[in-house]
């Protein structure tokens, strides 16, 4: 025989369904911010000590620092702005993986194919998006559901920016191997200025292909490589060989319009035999210029992008 519970008396609780834990991690938003902060003041923090001391040891994690950070905060922002749902794993194989991928394909193929010429910076700037672009399809190739532009501009952006922070990484070791004892000066001035170039160079060129590649990829998988993905592939690589060639160019201007003749050993040697200030000013502005118009180039490309895209502006 059964008794009612008095009115009032606690009741016990039957636990309802529960949602399943997100199949991958989620980052807390402003994530970006805080590692920039951070990154920052630990860069600098390095540059003082290793400065002041000249302790070689800590050359490493100022190379390391200054070649990852800026990529790292780049690729965090875009995921919280336009990838969450995409996944960290991936993001995080397409950065790492990929990166390192692309430089090894790229390292190889140049070793192998290209020889020094005029037209070597569209060599390399064929080789090196190509490299990338294959990297790209290998970390995705288990990824069917992964499409459209969005996601290609996320997640090549992502390859793009881990293949500058290998490819930063390797100049600057250069620049310290390279030098009869250690010029910490130029190890710093080459991380400074390539450090905020970073978004506007690889990341954006791989991004513009990425995008285009995940936008005609197969609801199964696979990749097709269509008459637009391939016209994509060679405008960015043609923007890669502009920016690699700013140098030359300026150098070829700044020449043209202050000397009366054009020496061809000029360009071989890549810079003036004692300029003038006139020459200076006019090389500094000829290459600075040349980046900028560069640069906005493939920033409206992907504004072009992005505005017609309706997934782009609603994003998770």
């Amino acid at each position: 025989m059964t008794q009612n519970q008095p009115p009032g008396a606690p009741r016990a609780r039957i636990p309802g369904p529960q949602q399943p834990p997100p199949s991958y991690p989620q980052i807390r938003t402003g994530l970006w911010r805080r590692c920039l902060g951070g990154g920052l003041a630990l860069w600098t923090l390095t540059a003082i000590v290793t400065y002041t001391t000249g302790n070689t040891t800590l050359l490493p994690t100022l190379i390391l620092l200054g070649s990852f950070l800026t990529p790292v905060v780049f690729t965090l922002w875009a995921y919280e702005r336009h990838g969450r749902d995409l996944g960290v794993q991936v993001i995080l194989g397409c950065f790492l993986a990929g990166g390192t991928l692309g430089v090894l394909g790229a390292s190889v193929t140049e070793n192998h194919l290209l020889h020094p010429s005029l037209s070597r910076c569209v060599g390399v700037g064929l080789v090196e998006e190509a490299a990338k672009l294959t990297a790209l399809a290998f970390v995705l190739r288990r990824h069917p559901r992964l499409r459209g532009l969005r996601a290609g501009l996320v997640l090549g952006a992502s390859v793009g920016l881990g293949f500058a922070a290998m490819e930063s990484a390797g100049y600057a070791f250069n620049t310290a191997l390279s030098l009869k004892g250690l010029d910490l000066r130029a190890l710093l001035e080459t991380e400074i200025l390539r450090g905020p170039l970073t978004p506007f160079g690889h990341g954006l060129w791989t991004a513009i292909a990425g995008a285009a590649l995940l936008t005609y990829r197969h609801p199964h998988g696979r990749f097709q490589y269509a008459g637009p993905v391939a016209g994509t592939y060679v405008g960015v690589s043609l923007l890669h060989a502009l920016w690699d060639s700013t140098h030359g160019i300026a150098l070829w201007l700044v020449a043209r319009l202050t000397t009366t003749g054009l020496d061809r050993t000029l360009f071989g040697l890549g810079y003036l035999q004692g300029p003038t200030d006139e020459q200076k000013h006019l090389f500094t502005l000829f290459s600075v210029g040349g980046l900028i118009i560069v640069a906005l180039a493939g920033v409206g490309w992907v504004r072009s992008l992005t505005r017609r895209d309706f997934a782009w502006r609603n994003t998770p």
